[in-house]
């Protein structure tokens, strides 16, 4: 009797059944609040052309030379005042948030996190969605404001990694959403809870985003506008006067104005002395938040004479923040599942 042609032969590999991976990608951190750990960390981000684009030959022997024989000691004190028993906020947070999400979609959708630079990074967790039958993933930089050096980074992490695969998974990709209604109201009705629960009543409340340098701006990129955009949708629909800055300036060329550090300092002269602070660009807080605003921020602004001081979360895993994460991605999953929005 003739072998059946379409039997599976003995050594055929075993692969699981199909199903729809998301992967929740931030921006990194490193492995511990240590000189050695930050080194690593500042050397992969900081040599990534989409974050410098100064000519590898220009830059990288100031960066090996200079920056990296100096800065990790003093970022590695400031991870070290924002550390939890979780490790730094932002992995802890965009962990939670994968694991709410994960409770929220059910099992028929496997949702993973995974880090632009450090652990765990996109290859990584991409092979390990792969291994568990993810053949759709709906990709997901959690940047509401597009920008070139996080969003875009982000999907050359991804084409990098699909470019070695001989059987690449079906993509999809989570868009910029400054302007999303979901997350307006969202960052609209958290901010309102936070601000009614202060002890004081802020004459301001600086919108703290990102910095970038000008260039960017000028060279075509969006992320200047779209955070004017969502600092006036939500400013628009709060009850406190609204203002606008870009925090964490990085080098000698000038960057997005105005900054958040003299923003600061300048309020008590003008005779504001009760503010409060929040950053709606990051979707998880993190040394730059915490440290840099929290701390720092408070500093600046004491120092030059004001009175009240208080930081907002981010929307981080709270109510809020998930029930927006779950539209989006929900959206997203339209069509592969019955997951997804009807």
């Amino acid at each position: 009797m003739a072998a059946d042609p379409f039997a599976k032969p003995a050594d055929h590999p075993e692969f699981p059944a199909q199903k729809v991976g998301v992967l929740l990608t931030n921006l990194g951190t490193p492995d511990a609040p240590e000189p050695g750990a930050v080194k690593r960390y500042l050397k992969q981000f900081l040599s990534d052309r989409r974050v410098v684009e100064i000519p590898p030959i220009a830059w990288q022997p100031i960066l090996r030379g200079i920056i990296l024989n100096t800065r990790p000691k003093k970022s590695a004190a400031a991870y070290r005042e924002v550390w939890t028993d979780e490790g730094s906020p932002l992995a802890a947070i965009t962990k939670h948030q994968a694991e709410k999400l994960q409770q929220r979609l059910g099992d028929g959708v496997l949702v993973d996190w995974a880090m632009r630079y450090g652990n765990p990074s996109i290859p990584s967790t991409l092979d390990r969605l792969w291994k568990r039958g993810a053949r759709r993933i709906v990709f997901a930089p959690l940047y509401p404001q597009y920008c070139a050096a996080t969003t875009a980074s982000s999907m050359d992490a991804l084409s990098d990694w699909l470019g070695e695969r001989r059987w690449q998974p079906a993509i999809r990709t989570l868009p910029p959403y400054h302007d999303n209604p979901l997350y307006i109201e969202a960052l609209v009705a958290d901010l309102k809870r936070q601000l009614s629960a202060l002890d004081f009543e802020p004459q301001r409340l600086l919108l703290s985003f990102h910095g970038m340098p000008e260039r960017t701006l000028h060279l075509g990129d969006p992320y200047h506008c779209h955070c004017v955009k969502t600092a006036r949708l939500v400013g628009e629909r709060l009850d406190v006067e609204t203002d606008i800055a870009f925090q964490s300036r990085f080098g000698r060329a000038k960057w997005l104005e105005p900054a958040t550090d003299t923003v600061l300092k300048h309020y008590p002269t003008k005779g504001v002395t009760k503010v409060a602070i929040a950053a709606p660009g990051f979707s998880a807080d993190c040394l730059e938040t915490i440290e840099e605003l929290g701390i720092r921020g408070r500093e600046d602004f004491e120092e030059a004479g004001g009175t009240d001081f208080a930081r907002l979360d981010c929307l981080n895993d709270g109510d809020e923040g998930m029930k927006m994460l779950e539209a989006l991605v929900r959206n997203e999953l339209h069509g592969w599942t019955n997951k997804g929005t009807e």
